[in-house]
Formats: C-alpha cells, sequence, structure tokens
C-alpha cells in the first residue's frame, strides 16, 4: 500500500500500487517536477525524464511504458515539431495513452500533430493532472478518500453522462422519425418546412445568441452558467453559416472556461461523433473543428423547432 496526503486537506489517500511505468518527456524546472508528482501520485513507476532532444535522439522509447506525459514548457520551438510527430506516431503504432500539457500557443500545433486520442491539457490544475492520470488509458487501482470521490471521479462521470445526453438529444433531432415520441408521422413535406425554416437562421442572429449569453458574466458569477458544450456548438454552427474555420485554440476561447476544461470537452464531443477535427493542408501545425454533419442537421432542426415554437434561442 502506498499513502500520501490529500491534496486539499489532511486526510490521507490510500492506493494500491501499479507496477505501470510512466515515461516524462519535460525540460528541467517546474513542468517536469509537477509531471513526476502525477505519475507519483497516480501510483506509476517512472523511468528517468528525459528533454526533448533526448527524446528525439533516443532509438528505442516506448518499451515497457504505458503512460507518455509530455510537458511542452520550454522546449525549443525548432524541437516542438518534430518531438510532437515522433510522439504522435509512436503513440499510435503502440498503443500507449499519452497526456500533453501544452502552452496556450501551442495548442493548434498539438491538436494537429497528434492523434485525437491524446488527452490535451493547458494550465491545468493539480486535480486535474491527476484525474487525467487516473482516467487516462487505464482502470485505475485506487481507494480514494470520498471527498475526493466527490470531487474528482462522480465529477468525471456527470460529465460523461452530460456529453451523451447532448450527443443523443442531437442525435434524435436528425432521425427522420423525430416525431414518433409526440405521436406524430413525419411527411417529407413536414421535413421540407422545418428545413426551410431553420435555414433562415443567420449568422448575425447566432452571435446575437452567443453576446446574450456572454452578458449574463456582468451581473451573475460566470461559473454560475458554465456551458462549454453548447457554447461551442454555438460557435460552430455561426462559423458553418460564415463559412469560415475555427482552430481548436479559437474554439477553447469560445467555450469561456479554463482551457484544459474545453480541450477535454472538445476531445468528449469528437468521440460523441459531434465535433471534426480537420488538418490544415496548408500548415501541418494547425488543425481546425467543425461540426459533424450529425450535429449540424441537428442545430438546423432544433433552431428551427424553436422558432416554430415561437422561443427565444438563448
Amino acid at each position: 500500500m502506498y499513502e500520501l496526503a490529500n491534496l486539499g486537506d489532511a486526510t490521507p489517500i490510500t492506493y494500491d500500487l501499479a507496477q505501470d511505468v510512466a515515461l516524462i518527456i519535460a525540460e528541467p524546472g517546474p513542468a517536469r517536477d509537477l509531471a513526476q508528482r502525477t505519475a507519483l501520485l497516480a501510483g506509476f513507476q517512472m523511468r528517468a525524464p528525459l528533454g526533448a532532444e533526448a527524446a528525439l535522439q533516443a532509438m528505442v522509447l516506448l518499451d515497457g511504458v504505458r503512460l507518455v506525459i509530455v510537458e511542452t514548457a520550454g522546449v525549443d520551438e525548432a524541437l516542438l515539431e518534430p518531438l510532437l510527430a515522433r510522439l504522435g506516431a509512436l503513440v499510435e503504432t503502440c498503443a500507449v495513452p499519452m497526456i500533453a500539457t501544452v502552452l496556450p500557443e501551442h495548442i493548434d500545433a498539438a491538436a494537429a500533430l497528434l492523434p485525437h486520442e491524446v488527452m490535451l491539457q493547458c494550465a491545468p490544475s493539480e486535480a486535474d493532472r491527476l484525474s487525467a492520470a487516473l482516467f487516462v488509458g487505464r482502470e485505475p487501482v485506487v481507494r480514494l478518500h470520498d471527498g475526493m470521490r466527490d470531487e474528482e471521479v462522480l465529477r468525471m462521470r456527470r460529465f460523461q453522462e452530460e456529453v451523451a445526453r447532448i450527443a443523443d438529444s442531437l442525435a434524435r433531432l436528425t432521425r427522420s422519425d423525430l416525431g414518433e415520441q409526440k405521436g406524430l408521422v413525419r411527411t417529407p413535406a413536414f421535413a421540407f418546412a422545418a428545413e426551410t425554416e431553420a435555414d433562415a437562421a443567420t449568422p448575425s442572429e447566432i452571435r446575437r445568441v452567443i453576446r446574450a449569453r456572454r452578458m449574463r458574466a456582468e451581473f451573475f458569477e460566470g461559473d454560475l452558467f458554465a456551458d462549454p458544450a453548447w457554447d461551442m456548438l454555438l460557435d460552430l454552427f455561426a462559423a458553418d453559416l460564415e463559412h469560415r474555420q475555427i482552430s481548436v485554440s479559437s474554439l477553447c476561447i469560445a467555450a469561456a472556461v479554463p482551457p484544459t476544461t474545453a480541450l477535454r470537452w472538445i476531445g468528449t464531443l469528437s468521440q460523441a461523433g459531434l465535433f471534426d477535427r480537420r488538418a490544415d493542408p496548408s500548415d501541418r501545425r494547425r488543425a481546425y473543428i467543425a461540426l459533424s454533419d450529425a450535429a449540424r442537421h441537428g442545430m438546423l432542426r432544433y433552431i428551427g423547432a424553436v422558432k416554430r415554437a415561437g422561443l427565444s434561442l438563448v
């Protein structure tokens, strides 16, 4: 057994030590120290950490490794692209989970060069770091203090349930039998009328909705209304109507939550089939996020239904 003090109080947390090995790739400094602390708290054994140059030169890198933790802070800009490209190819080939903690200016490069399965973080708290290490790639063998379980484990479960609910709602809006729940028969004429009305939505209309949502923070505590999934769906829908592309970093800003939270939502909504990540053909260091066809159709139908009911889009 392994016993450590809780990050938030003096109540101990008891872990069953795993035999999993973590490899940390980070330059010497605070970021490397945090990564090592995270791996230790999550019950991993650790190899000697490597800097970017050593990781690029190593002939054998991932043998026996169960988790890779990468920190881009302090990495030479000339080494960042080849490092991310090499690690992305290796973790995808070897099926090794990876957590990449990146600076804000590195979000787009990391999103473009790393596989979708890699968990991206930006300015994470220690709790975010620990949650990622515990949940990425393996079932944690851990017994936590009840307070930590409520704060971390149950929060992650609620997060997954909320994404599943949103995905299910949009999926139902795209089905041809949309009216079945109320005993309605969806005819071709009804479908045509719904899409025609929904097509009347304009980018400026959606942008007004987004501005109205942002204004709430001027009068109430902003965290009370945090809804990153819907904020990102609205922003991507407006961009779709404007025929404009949105980068991963821009979408994180639109989410109006800490960047690590936004990145987590982007990853989960992508897995749910609502977001598509697309590489920039002119710049391999940039990736764009767009609504999937299912999500776009769901948004169109939703707006059409709201308008027919005479309700506000907010």
